[in-house]
């Protein structure tokens, strides 16, 4: 049965194709994005299944005193929801999948990324497709088809004429976010929730994962991240004014990469500048979460200039991660900068190809938004595809060759 105001997910074609030729399918995300509703139509209608959740306590006591047994008692394909409550499961569909390799054996899901030991993830090398679900993209939320990555890397600019102009337009689709529940709610009710999925997850999902942790030292680490989103990552930094050792920060950090909850973006080192910078950035994984943990409500996201630009560079570079996951030859992603000149985002496909995306809480565009993309466009006009500085503004304009001002809403348009 369809929830009533159900969006369909973008992901749904590539797990149902997955379940065709491969044996495990394992959708990752943080949790509230939607996986069990998504995974549930799967297996209830494009891949009949029988359907197992973890966090049902009695199916979980089964699985963890006998995950061979549990396993070897099922036919058919079967859908494991949160898969990292029982990890040894994982070594039980193993040896099932190795008896009978048939494709679509088992969809799993989990809101913890199980495969970060090395001892899961050898379990299902050369047996598993991976499927990333981010929280809903505006994109699904518009039920636009059009995929920006691949149109970017394809050179094409999205034309936008009539855009609202200003903030205001994108206000609250910011700080709403992404998590269908707290996409329903408002206000206060949405701060609350977002206070009270924290602690879950917290509470649980890094347990599942981890064992080494503090956790009172985890909220304090997010708050902080969220302050410095979109900024470069100084592990130093960080270590100092937390009073927590470096190494265990970068440990930290990885567990929140893990539930989903923070995103690292790498430096790109092309080579082609002497004073490239190899420290990576950081993101929050939803802007609704961002703005919580920033106190920031829609009218300080309007008019604090500091929480606009952070805000804004948010959620482009996520919107664009969730278009990579279901591009169809999803590129890497990486920032740059060399001394002076920064580029937000750059996009390099397999082959070598370049889109680069600067970000601009601006009705308006200078030189110096695109300098650094022109000067990367003439050191690599052979791969250069495209450069793309989003802002605030009503329509989409060339400024240089290869580099256009767009709309932030030709992101979903």
């Amino acid at each position: 049965m369809v929830p009533a105001g159900y969006i369909d997910r973008h992901a749904r074609g590539i797990i149902a194709e997955a379940l065709t030729d491969t044996r495990v399918v394992m959708v990752l995300g943080a949790r509230q994005s939607g996986k069990s509703t998504l995974t549930r139509r799967v297996a209830e209608s494009d891949h009949p299944s029988m359907i197992f959740s973890l966090d049902d306590q009695a199916t979980r006591a089964i699985a963890q005193d006998d995950p061979t047994g549990f396993i070897a008692g099922l036919t058919g394909p079967v859908l494991i929801d949160e898969i990292q409550r029982a990890p040894d499961l994982l070594f039980a569909i193993k040896q099932a999948v190795d008896r009978d390799p048939s494709p679509g054996r088992f969809l799993l899901t989990g809101s913890a990324n199980i495969l970060s030991t090395k001892k899961s993830y050898e379990a299902l090398t050369g047996r598993t497709e991976i499927v990333r679900l981010w929280p809903l993209a505006q994109s699904e939320v518009n039920g636009s088809t059009v995929n920006v990555v691949d149109e970017l890397l394809a050179g094409r600019a999205p034309w936008i004429t009539g855009a609202p102009v200003g903030r205001p337009a994108f206000v609250d689709i910011v700080a709403r976010g992404g998590y269908p529940e707290a996409r329903l709610r408002t206000g206060r009710r949405r701060s609350i929730w977002y206070r009270d999925y924290l602690e879950m997850v917290v509470e649980r999902d890094l347990q599942d994962i981890a064992t080494a942790y503090k956790a009172h030292e985890i909220p304090r680490l997010l708050r902080v991240l969220a302050a410095q989103a979109a900024n470069l990552l100084e592990y130093r930094k960080l270590s100092r004014g937390l009073e927590i050792d470096e190494k265990t920060v970068k440990a930290y950090i990885k567990l929140l990469e893990d539930v989903f909850l923070v995103r690292v973006i790498r430096a790109w080192r092309p080579g082609i500048g002497r004073r490239e910078i190899h420290t990576p950035k950081a993101y929050l994984v939803d802007t609704g979460l961002l703005a919580h943990l920033l106190g920031a409500d829609e009218k300080r996201i309007a008019e604090d200039d500091q929480v606009t630009g952070k805000m804004l560079e948010n959620f482009c570079s996520m919107e664009l991660l969730k278009h990579i996951g279901w591009s169809v030859n999803p590129p890497q992603i990486f920032h740059y900068r060399d001394g002076r000149d920064e580029i937000d985002l750059v996009l390099e496909a397999r082959n070598g190809d370049l889109a680069c995306v600067e970000v601009k809480a601006s009705a308006s565009v200078r030189p110096a938004d695109y300098r650094p993309m022109a000067k990367l466009r003439d050191a690599r006009t052979d791969h250069f595809k495209i450069g793309v500085v989003f802002f605030t503004g009503e329509q989409t304009i060339p400024l240089t060759d290869r580099v256009w001002a767009v709309p932030v809403s030709g992101l979903w348009a």
